[in-house]
């Protein structure tokens, strides 16, 4: 019995956090053994934000070190980089074809690029949600693991996959959300704001490449409060991410202790921060590592590349080669 097919991919820019970790990463480790999976390095979407050419391949080689230093397997998994599928772009080509210009104007996201970067609204920012489809189509794939963010993103590529097969014929299945459990965690930034990030509030976000101390500060630099004021007080939502952050990260005893401790009205949040600072550095150091030792062996780098690409490659050319003869420019 074949496998169900996954595909994913992560933007090239910034650095990998812990959000990304527990919010992705966690779940492809788990995906990789009962899935055929496809995790791509979004090199192509991070053009749009014009990333100086001389860092992209750094960039690149930095996201797929950390990738595999949390766990995933390039033995399990296809993992490539966008621009090494030439699928991708032409079956962006033929969907472009089939997509209107109004459609994609009225996407939150183009919206709020637009507001963010008024001097830079390039066309890409524009088709982003098509190129993504592209990803995900090329495959054929039914289970998408995506953020909330990306949801409108995913209901598009189901229209685009609906609007071909019914103008050219059945072909593409109509891929869905995929929540490999219920448990989806959501990592809140230190200071409170929002969640963590790969380019906003970094004093307050913890990265996979953060050295000890520098994660020991951030971690005391925490946001807290003066502490409960009644037994069994309802948590503020950033104390609730640091009590999540200790039980990712500590033992269950330990995480008991210090919610009784909030329970009872004697936590000493400065005694909590010590704490999950060493449970975060002894959680963050072996990632870090292993993929700074990875970085370094970019012969190993290109060669996990080359035969992510030699998988996604097979199976782009079927859809390519299946789309082709459909919508009529097949003339060999």
């Amino acid at each position: 019995m074949s496998k169900e097919i996954v595909v994913s991919g992560i933007r090239s820019t910034g650095y990998l956090h812990l959000g990304n970790y527990f919010g992705a990463i966690q779940n492809y480790i788990k995906m990789q053994e009962d899935y055929n999976c496809y995790f791509f390095v979004a090199d192509y979407h991070s053009l749009t934000t014009h990333p100086n050419p001389k860092d992209l391949k750094a960039n690149v080689f930095r996201v797929l070190a950390e990738n595999i230093a949390s766990g995933l397997d390039p033995n399990k998994v296809a993992l490539y980089a966008q621009s090494d599928v030439p699928g991708i772009p032409e079956l962006f080509l033929l969907l472009n074809m089939i997509v209107y210009k109004g459609e994609l104007e009225k996407v939150p996201t183009f919206k709020d690029k637009v507001r963010l970067q008024p001097d830079n609204v390039n066309a890409g920012l524009l088709t982003y949600p098509v190129l993504m489809a592209a990803d995900i189509l090329i495959h054929r794939a039914l289970k998408v693991p995506v953020g909330k963010d990306q949801e409108q993103h995913l209901e598009m590529a189901r229209n685009f996959a609906q609007r071909f097969n019914n103008r050219y014929g059945e072909f593409f299945p109509e891929p869905q959300v995929f929540r490999f459990n219920n448990d989806t965690v959501k990592i809140m930034s230190l200071d409170g704001i929002g969640k963590m990030s790969k380019s906003e509030n970094v004093n307050a976000t913890i990265y996979l490449s953060d050295e000890d101390d520098v994660i020991r500060k951030k971690i005391m630099k925490a946001k807290t409060d003066g502490g409960p004021t009644e037994p069994n007080m309802e948590m503020p939502d950033f104390i609730q991410n640091l009590f999540l952050l200790l039980e990712l990260t500590a033992t269950p005893e330990t995480t008991a202790s210090f919610r009784a401790a909030y329970a009872n009205c004697n936590i000493r949040y400065g005694d909590m921060k010590k704490q999950l600072a060493e449970d975060m550095v002894n959680f963050v150091r072996p990632i870090r590592e292993k993929a700074a030792e990875l970085q370094k062996d970019e012969t190993l780098l290109r060669k996990i590349l080359k035969e992510g690409a030699e998988k996604a490659n097979e199976s782009a050319a079927k859809t390519i080669s299946g789309a082709r003869k459909l919508v009529g420019v097949d003339y060999y």
